[in-house]
């Protein structure tokens, strides 16, 4: 049984990790804060560029376009976007429970993020390239990312590329998403903007008129679409991973302080009988000296 000693010693230790987890927590939700304002304000232009990209299809033949080719699959190419710290919940569990469902003979992997890297060296999966961001990436430094990827299906030497990466909801819910980067499908009007189901053939940019012509529009902005798609999903991640960590953080904080509280409440027991038994010794002898 453990004494008041190893209690009190327990205690300080558990005290000095709160302090730690505390200022982790603190650090997160300014980061957090940053970085959601960023994820979240893309969002808009994403939208319209994308009722661009639909009113491009309505005036062109988009099937011409090399990255829109699709083609049967041999092989895929799968870019993870990961953290490279840790103490962030499951969110990178998650994230590789996902990348586990993939025909390792049949995919090649990309990633960013120390975490991805590990687990792709550990599994012995092919890996193709790795690249390094900072903690607030711009989208000059994202787009060699893009610019990889489309050059390896330009060539032909995957038939698909695909993103996984962590879709920013809220600051409690983050969710593993497997999207397809390309070939690029279609191009789809989120429901307020497209409407009554009636209403979706219409093109949505009437009265524009592109210069050139749509066909040169189109093959000037669909590489940049890849892009920007890339580059959001990138900052969707690091959103996640720093909700992530705040809320582990702030859990690990709260299972701490009640852990201390726990162990005070056992040490001040165990003082109590302590003092109450010596209360009971001195007695016990006064009673004998004075018999």
């Amino acid at each position: 049984m453990a004494n008041t000693q190893d209690i009190r010693r327990r205690i300080k230790s558990i005290r000095n990790t709160a302090q730690i987890t505390k200022a982790m927590q603190m650090v997160a939700a300014s980061k957090m804060r940053k970085a959601q304002q960023h994820a979240l304000a893309g969002r808009p232009y994403a939208a319209l560029m994308n009722k661009v990209l639909v009113s491009l299809q309505k005036r062109t033949d988009p099937k011409f376009h090399p990255l829109l080719a699709v083609r049967p699959l041999q092989k895929e190419l799968v870019l993870i976007i990961s953290t490279d710290k840790g103490l962030c919940g499951a969110l990178n569990t998650n994230l590789f429970r996902e990348a586990t469902k993939f025909d390792s003979a049949k995919t090649a992997f990309v990633v960013t993020g120390k975490k991805a890297r590990q687990f792709i060296a550990r599994t012995k999966r092919e890996l193709l390239a790795d690249f390094e961001l900072k903690d607030d990436p711009t989208f000059v430094e994202a787009k060699p990312i893009s610019k990889f990827c489309m050059e390896k299906f330009l060539r032909h030497e995957v038939d698909k590329v695909s993103v996984l990466y962590t879709h920013f909801i809220n600051t409690i819910n983050q969710r593993s998403v497997v999207q397809t980067l390309l070939p690029i499908s279609s191009f789809d009007l989120p429901k307020k903007e497209a409407g009554e189901a009636e209403s979706e053939s219409v093109d949505p940019m009437i009265g524009y008129v592109f210069e050139p012509n749509a066909e040169v529009v189109l093959d000037s902005m669909l590489p940049y679409y890849v892009s920007y798609q890339v580059f959001q999903m990138i900052l969707d991640a690091r959103a996640s991973e720093h909700s992530a960590r705040m809320v582990a953080m702030k859990n690990a904080t709260d299972n701490a302080n009640q852990f201390i509280k726990d162990l005070t409440l056992e040490y001040n027991k165990m003082r109590q009988a302590s003092i109450t038994t010596e209360l009971l010794e001195i007695a016990t002898a006064q009673m004998a000296l004075g018999g």
